[in-house]
């Protein structure tokens, strides 16, 4: 028999002193008075300040996990989580962090990413841009899964009752178990039509003995939820099938029309494949039109099921306005540059590109997806803007020298990469252009960081502007302005 693994320790009245970048808390302890350096232990729904009672679930050299078991003395630095389902669900950590301090962290966050990582010389980071009146209700898209597998906590199972509600769900994947589905009473990420119109097909299918996805069979008629709403009242309704079953598809659709009037898009699609997403399905139009608006200074956007589109609309103006600053767009604070010519690279549907179209000579759009592409074609179209060029394509290489110099060198560049931040290649052919100005929005600090560091060769860091789109979370948007250096 192999050797029993010796359990982690519990460790007892641990004091928790700050915040990590993925969101955990941190606690420092020597767990042997003869250790060197304290093992740095990560620790989520944690507050710097809380004294706790906590259990190491892993452990490695350097660093550790574990969760707290009892809250020995709370932090001052504590709010009362308002959802229901907080804990459980994965999303929304930081409820119990007042938001004035998620503000401070965020910011403390991009501090950290810039100089550590980045290791550069920064000018005075600007507190995080937040809305405190809208900390609730603010996402203007969510997706919901079916399942025929309800997640149930351990302390009910353990517990051996009887369940005598449904099995099925109607909610959120369970972080760490791809086949559970938390079944979701009350989301307050949404507007309460989010709500209202989730339980009522939860119901409905009840009533109608329709059934729930199967993951591990691939089996099952109600499959995923998407909602879309925007600012100007438009909502959109997306509802997937995993079975080609119009005699129960065509009656609910019916039903969805009819008990909600206020849908301007109602629209289904039936996906037989085995993973969830539906960028490359049919989407059916059922009622209304097969897209909302989004409304900006006059402009309007227009969303599809497939569009990307900021999922925080009233942030979303805000991050805008502040990359149109930093350009030196802004009508306020033309910065010197009279109508300059804008790359606009990672460009997606197009809004920034066409939000700052009016203060530019043109704006040249390039993005890898094709179908968004065409999507910021007709919002220009839509918006009678007749300025801006667009282009598909992997970056690097669209992004090149030849194209450069049968577009012109740009004034000013405004790249919003993925994740993952920009290719190698991509940052030489920046230099090589070299625009007088770069602003640099990120919706991860890190990679953007790395970045920075290698276009620090030719240009100075001049302000940066921590913006939040993700109330409750860890997640920060983070915009940076780049001036080149004047011996260049």
């Amino acid at each position: 028999m192999g050797r029993k693994k010796k359990p982690l320790p519990f460790l007892e009245g641990v004091e928790i002193t700050g915040m990590a970048a993925e969101g955990k808390a941190i606690a420092k302890i020597k767990l042997r008075p003869e250790d060197e350096h304290p093992l740095v232990i990560f620790i989520p729904y944690g507050a710097p300040g809380d004294v706790a009672d906590i259990q190491l679930d892993k452990k490695k050299h350097s660093f550790a996990e574990a969760h707290i078991v009892n809250l020995v003395s709370p932090s001052v630095m504590r709010a009362t989580p308002r959802c229901r389902h907080y804990g459980l669900c994965g999303g929304c950590k930081w409820q119990h962090i007042p938001y004035s301090e998620q503000l401070n962290q965020k910011r403390q966050q991009v501090i950290d990413a810039l100089t550590r990582i980045g290791k550069l010389d920064l000018p005075e980071i600007n507190p995080t841009l937040g809305n405190p009146d809208n900390i609730w209700y603010y996402r203007n898209k969510m997706e919901y899964t079916f399942s025929n597998k309800k997640w149930r906590t351990w302390e009910e199972i353990k517990a051996g009752k009887e369940f005598e509600d449904s099995s099925d769900a109607l909610g959120f994947h369970i972080p760490g178990a791809f086949d559970k589905v938390l079944h979701i009473e009350e989301c307050l990420l949404q507007e309460e039509f989010g709500n209202k119109l989730r339980n009522f097909i939860y119901d409905y299918a009840h009533q109608h003995d329709l059934s729930f996805y199967d993951i591990r069979n691939n089996s099952g008629l109600l499959r995923t939820l998407m909602i879309r709403t925007a600012s100007t009242g438009e909502k959109m309704v997306v509802v997937t099938f995993g079975e080609e079953d119009m005699d129960n598809i065509l009656p609910l659709m019916r039903e969805l029309k009819e008990k909600f009037p206020e849908i301007t898009s109602l629209q289904y699609c039936i996906n037989l494949k085995l993973n969830d997403s539906i960028a490359d399905q049919e989407i059916i139009p059922y009622s209304g039109k097969e897209y909302i608006e989004e409304e900006m200074e006059g402009l309007r956007f227009r969303v599809n099921a497939k569009s990307f589109y900021q999922t925080n609309s009233l942030q979303a103006y805000e991050l805008y306005k502040v990359a149109r600053k930093m350009a030196g767009l802004a009508p306020e604070d033309t910065d010197g540059i009279t109508k300059p010519l804008v790359y606009d690279l990672y460009t997606g549907t197009g809004t920034i590109a066409n939000f700052v179209a009016r203060q530019a000579r043109q704006v040249v759009g390039i993005e890898y997806v094709d179908v968004a592409i065409q999507d910021a074609k007709l919002n220009s179209k839509v918006n009678g803007i007749d300025n801006t060029l667009f282009y598909a394509g992997d970056m690097k290489d669209v992004l090149t020298a030849e194209f450069i110099d049968k577009h012109g060198h740009p004034d000013v560049m405004i790249v919003d990469p993925p994740r993952a931040g920009m290719h190698e290649d991509v940052v030489k052919v920046i230099l090589g252009a070299a625009p007088k100005r770069i602003v640099y929005v990120s919706c991860n600090p890190a990679t953007q960081a790395r970045d920075l560091m290698m276009l620090s060769e030719d240009y100075t860091v001049t302000e940066v502007q921590p913006v939040d789109m993700f109330p409750h979370t860890h997640h920060v948007e983070n915009v940076v302005r780049l001036d080149r250096k004047s011996d260049k």
